[in-house]
């Protein structure tokens, strides 16, 4: 008798909660932004905003008349979020929590500009809201879009002396991508966005070696697309002056010294036979200064 009677009661306590569940309204909203920094763009009171413009009007409806999973699919169909999660809670309260969008490339496309998350989402650029990252020049498409340039962009911002040269990445086409270092007067055409790695070593060889024995003023074009060997474009003549490449050569400890200098060829190279000559030179004549 006791098991029956605690089985009615179980049964009746199951229907009177559902009962009053059905007849329980909404009677706020509490947004938790989970990424909510200095940096902060999106706030509760404007996730409740949004949701009012999209047709969720949710304070004072029946709580089971309410479509959670189709509040977290608007939300996250949103420019400003990443993502979004919907909980009926007890007590009438409708709890929503978000993440905002986090810009990691900003685009400049004509007269349009626009951030893009790490997933390639993009968001409005606005007057209220600045966030300093990268900045990408030129247009791009579903097929090719601005992420594609990401790994790329990463490696610069991972490599302190990348990050202070490079001020921004434009590109006019995927096989022409160049970058605008800020050391005025020239830029580097990187070429595709595949084998960065190289092609950046390539370039700081090309600065070391280079650049301060003709002038940081010669070339308007440095192109390190092309595999070992780097091609620069005099300033002011059609003459494009080629440097062969190897990653062997890629040593700190090599003195700029040993390097021959072709004009007539407009090819400049390490010469380790001339290192060796030179360095037996300096030796005898230290030995004759010894005796």
């Amino acid at each position: 008798m006791i098991l029956l009677v605690m089985a009615g009661l179980l049964l009746w306590g199951i229907f009177w909660a559902r009962g009053k569940a059905a007849d329980e309204l909404c009677q706020r909203v509490e947004v938790t932004i989970d990424n909510a920094d200095s940096t902060q763009f999106v706030t509760p009171q404007g996730v409740i905003t949004e949701l009012a413009s999209l047709g969720f009007k949710v304070v004072g409806k029946p709580m089971w008349q309410i479509d959670a999973s189709r509040i977290e699919q608007a939300l996250q169909r949103s420019d400003y979020l990443e993502k979004a999660e919907c909980v009926k809670g007890p007590d009438g309260v409708l709890m929503i929590r978000v993440s905002q969008l986090v810009p990691v490339l900003r685009v400049f496309d004509g007269d349009q500009s626009y951030y893009v998350n790490r997933y390639g989402k993009k968001m409005s650029a606005t007057a209220s809201y600045h966030a300093d990252v990268p900045v990408v020049q030129g247009h791009f498409t579903d097929r090719y879009p601005a992420t594609r340039l990401l790994p790329m962009v990463q490696y610069v911002e991972g490599d302190s002396l990348l990050r202070s040269l490079v001020t921004m990445f434009t590109m006019r086409d995927s096989d022409n991508i160049f970058i605008v270092p800020a050391i005025y007067g020239h830029v580097v055409n990187m070429g595709n966005a595949a084998d960065y790695e190289a092609k950046f070593r390539k370039l700081k060889l090309f600065y070391r070696k280079v650049m301060p024995a003709k002038g940081w003023e010669t070339y308007d074009t440095i192109s390190v697309k092309w595999d070992h060997q780097v091609v620069a474009t005099r300033r002011h003549k059609a003459v494009k002056i080629e440097m062969t490449y190897d990653s062997a050569y890629d040593e700190p400890e090599t003195d700029i010294q040993t390097m021959s200098i072709d004009e007539d060829r407009h090819t400049l190279a390490v010469d380790s036979k001339k290192k060796q000559a030179t360095s037996d030179k300096k030796q005898e004549t230290r030995d004759k200064k010894q005796q």
